[in-house]
């Protein structure tokens, strides 16, 4: 037995009459008087009482149909339920950041806005740092995950970088270089200094281009400390253990122990804010979450203009 059968038996059923069924289902009359008596003698048992009229219910014609209009039902409301997932309408997402690309206006703003056009899809979010939500994309744990540099670019995995943002020098507000904060630093300034970076060792993410650099300019820094989440970073900032660079938005937070300063253009350092996923698994509800969120950079950057 086929769905077919059952919108056979059900059209013959609400219709009453072979002939009308069988033009209300756009076939021919005898090939459905076929099909009808096939699926009787599957059930084993006569489904309509046959008379000059038309037809009638038999007793397991009545129990069938309402089976019928059950399974029926069940089956529109999955195929309504996949076509909504085709269209990125419903589904279960899966979404990582790291602390300094949560701390961005824009991460909040995606996810809120795909709650509120969205409302079907189930977002699940977790906080990781850049490695590891990287390693869940990968894996398949995460769809995808909202991050600032890329510590690795594993094969398969696609690395959109939705917005640019200014970088700044946080400093112990004890610190020398804290005097002048109205004035950008320069690289220099850095010679000698003790760094925090928010990284996994030998993976420098953010600051490989800030060390990069210091490196070409022969700045020569040490690096005090490596933690894997901006928070603790500008924590030890603020503890005075070292200085650090950090994404724009990340200024306010310890700000009675933490001055920010801008560095100089010649410096030329910026945070952007990734986002990564698989790059062949992109259709349904991550696809529409993708296209929503490149929707609203391009929002976030003509703003900025």
């Amino acid at each position: 037995m086929e769905l077919r059968h059952l919108r056979y038996f059900l059209a013959v059923a609400e219709s009453g009459h072979i002939t009308r069924a069988a033009e209300r289902l756009g076939i021919q009359q005898p090939p459905l008087s076929l099909q009808i008596r096939a699926l009787e003698t599957e059930l084993g048992t006569t489904l309509f009482h046959r008379h000059a009229k038309g037809v009638d219910l038999t007793d397991a014609g009545r129990e069938l149909r309402g089976e019928a209009e059950r399974l029926l039902a069940d089956f529109n409301a999955v195929t309504a339920r996949m076509q909504a997932f085709a269209r990125g309408e419903r589904g279960h997402l899966q979404v990582g950041f790291t602390s300094s690309a949560a701390a961005h206006a824009f991460t909040p703003e995606v996810l809120r806005t795909c709650r509120k056009q969205r409302p079907d899809i189930l977002l699940s979010v977790s906080e990781n740092n850049a490695a590891e939500i990287t390693e869940a994309v990968a894996a398949q744990r995460l769809h995808c995950g909202f991050l600032r540099v890329p510590v690795a670019q594993p094969e398969g995995l696609a690395f959109e970088a939705l917005l640019q943002e200014e970088s700044l020098l946080a400093i112990p507000v004890d610190h020398r270089l804290a005097e002048e904060r109205h004035r950008p630093v320069l690289l220099d300034e850095l010679h000698g200094e003790r760094l925090v970076l928010v990284r996994r060792p030998g993976a420098p993410g953010l600051y490989a281009n800030l060390l990069a650099l210091c490196a070409r300019r022969n700045v020569q820094v040490e690096i005090a400390a490596e933690v894997e989440r901006m928070m603790t970073n500008v924590n030890l900032v603020a503890a005075g253990v070292g200085l650090s660079i950090v994404p724009a938005s990340i200024k306010g937070s310890h700000h009675d122990a933490v001055v920010y300063r801008a560095f100089d253009p010649s410096v030329n350092l910026s945070a952007p804010l990734t986002l990564v996923y698989r790059a062949n698994d992109c259709e349904g509800p991550l696809g529409s979450f993708i296209a929503l969120a490149k929707k609203l950079a391009r929002r976030h950057m003509a703003k900025s203009r």
